[in-house]
């Protein structure tokens, strides 16, 4: 009787086992997640820079992140880097420049880094001195890059990146920048996109130089929508040319990394349309539980978007119901809902595969 016991208990031990193999499978292994990008990714890292006045550590900024507490999120709560890494089953990779200072911190850089900074663009010369442009996070990481390698040996280091995730969502602040511009000079919208691109194209190919082979590209959103350039329309309806150069920029990015996988085998990519997937939540906000698509949550003056969101300004009390948190940025219930979008959703949103595709 005791023998039959045992028995029964190994085949109930033995399926168990192989349900989680099966669901470890079904979801891949992904050993580290490096983020690079803007304020939509940004953890902290602006924090520890002492002269920039682009911060987020200060209330009302993390009002219902765990803890009540302002952690250098342009949010709410929780951002895109946070729940990639939930989506994926990793922690929230920490700021580079939380780390950097530390001594023997390889060891941590195994586990994944994020370099986004608010403010960031793909050009150097976009709020230049006041935040780490993408060529300088990419500099960070290839410091990163050189003390794995030489901790794990070539072989092995980069077998490490080719099972880790390089997320990366930059690009609105200089569509933010030229859509505001006044100028009666302007640059077409083709050629001012066509400016970033070609910028962007080697930043791309210097992070595969430096074993990046799993990329997860966030498009930008739909910029002319942001309640910061709705508050200039006499109508309060969204800019056309933010939103014009947002298509633009999503078409040519990801044409980029389409070429760059035809050019390299061993390059897969995941892109997220964020414009297209993000009207959709606009156009047909109670689709989705929406109820305000025009004002920030938090701020001050005409559709909280004449003033930032300081400790002076006021908030709605259920940020659930608002698209945008500020002036500029998504609330967490958008960002939770656009990273799902890009781990599970699919064409024409996602393509060529979402995330969780990228990631088996």
């Amino acid at each position: 009787m005791a023998s039959i016991k045992h028995y029964i208990i190994l085949l109930i031990v033995m399926s168990f086992n192989n349900i989680i193999s099966i669901t470890n499978a079904q979801v891949g292994t992904v050993t580290a997640l490096y983020v690079f990008g803007d304020s939509l990714a940004d953890v902290g890292n602006n924090n520890h820079l002492d002269l920039s006045l682009l911060k987020a550590d200060f209330p009302h900024n993390g009002v219902d992140y765990p803890g009540h507490k302002a952690t250098g999120r342009f949010s709410n709560g929780l951002n895109f880097a946070d729940f990639l890494a939930q989506n994926l089953g990793v922690p929230t990779s920490p700021p580079y420049l939380s780390l950097s200072s530390k001594s023997n911190n390889t060891s941590a850089y195994l586990s994944g880094v994020n370099f986004a900074s608010g403010g960031a663009g793909v050009l150097s010369s976009t709020n230049s001195g006041k935040c780490l442009s993408l060529d300088k996070q990419i500099d960070y990481y290839s410091t990163v890059y050189g003390g794995i390698v030489q901790q794990l040996g070539t072989t092995e280091a980069q077998n490490h990146f080719s099972k880790s995730i390089f997320a990366i969502v930059i690009g609105s602040n200089e569509i933010i920048g030229y859509a505001k511009s006044k100028s009666t000079d302007k640059t077409p919208p083709q050629e001012f996109i066509n400016s970033m691109l070609s910028t962007l194209q080697g930043q791309l190919k210097r992070m595969y130089n430096l074993g990046a082979r799993r990329f997860v590209f966030l498009g930008t959103g739909p910029i002319g929508c942001c309640p910061a350039l709705r508050e200039q329309n006499k109508t309060k309806e969204c800019n056309s040319d933010g939103n014009y150069a947002s298509v633009l920029y999503n078409r040519g990015v990801s044409s980029i990394l389409n070429e760059m996988k035809t050019q390299f085998v061993d390059m897969s990519y995941s892109f997220l349309d964020t414009s297209s997937a993000l009207l959709q939540y606009i156009q047909q906000p109670s689709a989705y539980g929406f109820t305000e698509v025009k004002a920030a949550c938090c701020g001050l003056g005409d559709l909280n978007a004449k003033v930032a969101c300081l400790p002076i300004s006021t908030y709605c009390s259920n940020r659930n119901d608002h698209i945008f948190w500020d002036f500029y940025h998504p609330t967490e219930a958008t960002a939770r809902m656009i990273t799902n979008t890009a781990f599970h959703g699919s064409a024409p949103f996602v393509f060529p595969i979402n995330i969780k595709q990228l990631t088996t």
